[in-house]
């Protein structure tokens, strides 16, 4: 596994091509040719997400990840969420399984409670019991993945007595890792199951997670687990300059906040928020110095071992987004790992 690991998030955006909105359809097998760029790029991991809304193409992560194993050789496959909560973990790991058996043993999973919770009511959970759903399948996933005889009973599904899933996984289960969005909460979880965290930090000042990244710590050590690896989800885009890359983000940028805003209450996008989250906060838009030096920082500070890229969103061209792409792998994670790397002093 490379020192430092530099990915791409895809949440299945529909993208544009010369001012023509793609088809859902045409997005996802665009999708497949941009995991292919990715691969040629350098890039150690491609992710997929998990939603059920207008726009996202990534609502079957499995059926894509398999279709970019068939036409990949070296990437790492991966999801940026997968919604535990509203899943059977048993259908889950057949899934998983299978897609580890198809790519060669390059599948992983970051395990989720939604931020986004439109899968609880199509799947018909009750969002009063989102603790409880996660709890309850987490352990049961995880028994599935370390255990080859399982006999498990709970409150969110049926028990199982003494079942093997086949295709097996490999010994251990795939990398599993716990995406948390800032709660305390979940930071714990991860440290308590012994598994690696996934930051998702969207916006504001990436140092402000320092504290959950020193609690993660500090509870792996009073679990009694080993290290684990730390990685960061952010938003972003890579241009040959500075300029071109702030002005194609903006206006993209500027809609979905806008949405957000709506929904969730989000600040208002104002040109003046959007210089600050690019000079200061969490999005990863510039040159590739720019984006590099700002990931390098950021590594730093928060001791990540993996940062993954969210390149796509909604309408942007698809040239933006395959020029992002290269830069990333060809030029950013190098200059990265460059930068992270301690100099030698002289004799």
């Amino acid at each position: 596994m490379t020192l430092f690991e530099v990915g791409l998030n895809s949440f299945g955006e529909v993208a544009t091509d010369g001012g023509r909105v793609l088809s859902d359809a045409e997005t996802v097998r665009l999708i497949v040719e941009e995991a292919k760029l990715a691969e040629a790029a350098g890039l150690d991991v491609f992710s997929l997400g998990e939603h059920y809304r207008e726009g996202h193409t990534d609502s079957a992560t499995p059926v894509l990840l398999a279709a970019i194993a068939t036409a990949t050789e070296r990437i790492a496959l991966g999801t940026s969420v997968t919604v535990l909560s509203t899943n059977d973990p048993v259908r889950l790991y057949n899934e998983f399984s299978t897609l580890d058996a198809v790519s060669g043993g390059r599948a992983r999973i970051v395990l989720g409670r939604a931020s986004a919770t439109e899968s609880f009511p199509l799947f018909g959970y009750d969002l009063a019991d989102y603790e409880r759903l996660f709890e309850e399948k987490l352990d049961l996933f995880l028994r599935l993945e370390r255990e080859e005889e399982v006999t498990w009973s709970g409150t969110v599904r049926s028990p199982l007595v003494r079942q093997t899933l086949r295709p097996r996984m490999r010994p251990g289960g795939i990398p599993t890792w716990i995406g948390v969005g800032g709660s305390p909460g979940s930071v714990l979880r991860a440290a308590r199951h012994g598994l690696p965290l996934m930051m998702a930090i969207i916006g504001g000042r990436p140092q402000r997670f320092a504290g959950n990244v020193d609690l993660y710590l500090t509870a792996l050590e009073r679990f009694g687990r080993p290290a684990q690896p730390i990685g960061q989800h952010s938003l972003g885009l890579v241009a040959d300059t500075d300029e071109e890359a702030r002005e194609t983000w903006w206006p993209h940028w500027k809609r979905v906040v806008e949405a957000l805003a709506a929904e969730r209450g989000f600040y208002a996008p104002t040109r003046e928020r959007y210089e600050a989250e690019l000079d200061q906060g969490a999005l990863y838009v510039g040159s590739p110095e720019t984006v590099a030096r700002k990931i390098a920082q950021t590594a730093r500070d928060l001791r990540l071992s993996r940062f993954d890229l969210k390149y796509d969103i909604m309408h942007l061209p698809r040239e933006a987004r395959a020029r992002t792409i290269d830069l990333l792998g060809r030029e950013v994670a190098p200059r990265v790992r460059e930068l992270l790397t301690p100099r030698r002093r002289s004799a």
